[in-house]
């Protein structure tokens, strides 16, 4: 009977021991400072094409802009997208322009927490200091709304953030959205926004047992929240399926596919609220690099840069 009792507390202090030391390891690198004028207008675009309003907004119950979306249901537990309105109290009003960087980049909050993957912050890993200053300004113009419309709900073990930590040493791959050498610029643009700011494999690609990427990039998705699913959007499956790099320009303004038929669900949304907004220019260069995004060799300009 006493070997049991130590047995158990043995355990007990090995878990407790685990769980202050999951609290106590720090996440993320230094604070950034961003200390760059912002383009309130180039970050408004930027919120476009990076899915801001469209994840922030409740567009079903026409909710005020950015004061909250609706839920995501998943297998972890139901997430609500926040209120990032400038409001003090219920949106982000008390941050800093440094902590907007350190949630985007690193997905950190103020208070040193990890935020979940539901965010797809990973996506915008590389997002420059310029474009943090421009999405800062955008955000300023937006009217403060005084509430929180929805909370998440999220179970045991999974409410317990600092079990992210692991998470995100084992899962967490940042996006590489660096030019490749032997390309186009617009094809380069392309891959720039399908691979970072307009996150298209948080769809498009299949996720493991931990929620993490764990597919083909960008080989389709058929567990997504609401019991929806993400078709294949590689070249090859692109090109079976009748889609050009027309028929995509035209799809990403107006949600009308080459059958004639309409996006549902998500995409839907992505179209109304996302890529509708965005320039022709912007529009074609994703559907370049769709149209011709299976690997090939190269190396990125980082990359060159440091054999030099």
């Amino acid at each position: 009977m006493k070997g049991l009792l130590r047995s158990v507390i043995v355990v007990g202090l090995l878990a407790g021991g685990g769980y202050v030391g999951l609290r106590l390891w720090p996440i993320g690198d230094q604070a950034p400072r961003i200390s760059l004028d912002g383009d309130a207008r180039r970050g408004a675009y930027l919120a476009r094409a990076s899915g801001c309003v469209a994840c922030h907004t409740d567009t079903a119950s026409q909710g005020p802009a950015l004061a909250g979306g609706a839920p995501l249901d998943t297998p972890f537990g139901s997430f609500a997208p926040p209120n990032i309105t400038p409001d003090l109290v219920h949106g982000i009003g008390s941050w800093t322009p440094d902590d907007l960087a350190r949630a985007l980049r690193e997905g950190v909050s103020p208070e040193g927490q990890p935020y979940y993957p539901a965010f797809p912050y990973e996506f915008y890993a590389s997002f420059s200091d310029q474009d943090i200053a421009d999405l800062w300004a955008a955000l300023a113009t937006v009217p403060a709304v005084a509430e929180t419309r929805v909370q998440s709900d999220v179970g045991f073990p999974f409410n317990i953030r600092s079990g992210l930590k692991l998470w995100r040493a084992t899962a967490l791959s940042p996006a590489e959205t660096a030019p490749l050498l032997g390309r186009t610029a617009e094809w380069n643009r392309g891959r720039e926004l399908v691979e970072g700011a307009a996150h298209c494999g948080a769809c498009h690609t299949g996720r493991g047992p931990m929620g993490g990427l764990d597919g083909a990039k960008l080989g389709g998705n058929d567990t997504l929240p609401g019991d929806n699913a993400a078709p294949s959007i590689q070249t090859g499956d692109l090109e079976r399926e009748g889609w050009t790099q027309g028929a995509l320009v035209y799809a990403l303004e107006t949600g009308i596919t080459p059958s004639g038929d309409v996006f549902g669900g998500s995409m839907a949304e992505v179209v109304e609220q996302g890529t509708s907004f965005l320039d022709e220019a912007d529009r074609r260069a994703i559907a370049v690099y769709l149209m011709d995004s299976d690997p090939v060799g190269g190396a990125t300009t980082d990359a060159v840069a440091q054999l030099r």
